[in-house]
């Protein structure tokens, strides 16, 4: 249920309101391009951002920190420059795109289990607890009370190996984690109250309502080619702040009623009924660039089969497929 992602060389820009360059060509490369094999010139990334009004320059800029993190590489030193998504990111794009795409499609199967860590840190080291606090909200902890923070699930590998790093060189640091329930689980003194679910309620109504002309103009295939591309995009950046961050607590813990699956409804109407015509503008945009785009352009839907709930990569060249990580589009 709390799945955690594996530690690698690999650093996914983090999200950002309005979305930087970097986290917008990232969001754009993990949906759409599904092979390290491809050559990808950095003139076509220029057409791409583009379209989302990224200057040259930016976005000269994103692709400089892409691959500082990891994310792309230089292919040979052909001018202008040509990049090649890594292996280990297509890894990582995957993983990531089935926990976007399957976010909130089934109640989480609760065992009433949380990890519990509790700190304490020298008063003269504000900075490293700071550092710890940044550190545990990245790993979706959240404070229960000033030094003793909380998540649900099992799992407490992650979060022991960051407080390692972080803290068993500082004198007179003390952590302890443990795995814990509690006695009252849904009282007022509780773990949900850890959260604030009346924000994140306000913020999936918000998103709902933000989404609902597109959704219907998408249902009803008002939704031109050079619309869906910026507009699917929009949507899934959206969508993908509420995966990171939504603790998926258990249906008895949320306040009622509680819309996340309408918003899960909105999200997946767009994403899916856009796909096609988003893939079909990208090629379009960089094609000029890149003629072999659309031999490698491909794009991602959630499954409409309960038993196989993966994402589902649609090729360019026939209807969608199951995704293979072991097959190139060719």
């Amino acid at each position: 249920m709390y799945a955690e992602e594996s530690v690698d060389t690999v650093r996914l820009p983090r999200a950002q309101a309005g979305s930087s360059p970097q986290h917008l060509l990232a969001t754009l490369l993990g949906e759409y391009l599904d092979s390290s094999d491809a050559d990808l010139p950095s003139t076509a990334v220029i057409a791409l951002l583009r379209e989302f009004g990224i200057s040259e320059s930016s976005a000269r800029a994103a692709l400089s920190r892409l691959v500082k993190r990891g994310l792309i590489a230089r292919r040979g030193d052909a001018r202008p420059p040509v990049y090649h998504l890594t292996p280990q990111a297509i890894a990582k794009h995957r993983s990531r795109m089935q926990h976007f795409l399957n976010f909130g499609a089934r109640p989480p199967q609760w065992t009433g289990d949380w990890v519990l860590v509790s700190f304490s840190i020298p008063s003269s080291g504000q900075a490293l607890r700071h550092a710890v606090r940044r550190s545990l909200s990245a790993l979706r902890f959240v404070g229960l009370y000033d030094s003793v923070w909380i998540r649900p699930g099992s799992d407490a590998a992650p979060v022991r190996q960051a407080l390692d790093e972080l803290l068993q060189h500082v004198e007179d640091a003390r952590w302890s984690v443990m795995h814990v329930r509690f006695d009252e689980e849904s009282g007022p003194h509780g773990p949900a109250s850890a959260y604030d679910l009346a924000a994140l309620a306000a913020d999936y109504s918000r998103f709902v309502e933000q989404y609902a002309e597109l959704r219907e103009a998408a249902r009803n295939g008002r939704v031109d080619p050079v619309a869906a591309l910026v507009a699917r995009t929009s949507a899934m950046d959206s969508w993908c702040k509420f995966a990171d961050s939504d603790p998926d607590l258990p249906q008895h813990l949320l306040p009622q009623p509680w819309p996340r699956q309408q918003a899960r409804d909105t999200f997946l109407d767009i994403h899916t009924a856009l796909g096609a015509l988003a893939q079909a503008r990208l090629v379009e945009v960089v094609t000029p660039y890149w003629p072999d785009a659309v031999s490698w352009v491909t794009h991602f839907r959630a499954s409409s089969d309960p038993a196989r709930p993966e994402p589902v990569r649609a090729t360019p060249t026939g209807p969608p497929s199951q995704a293979d990580p072991n097959r190139s589009p060719h």
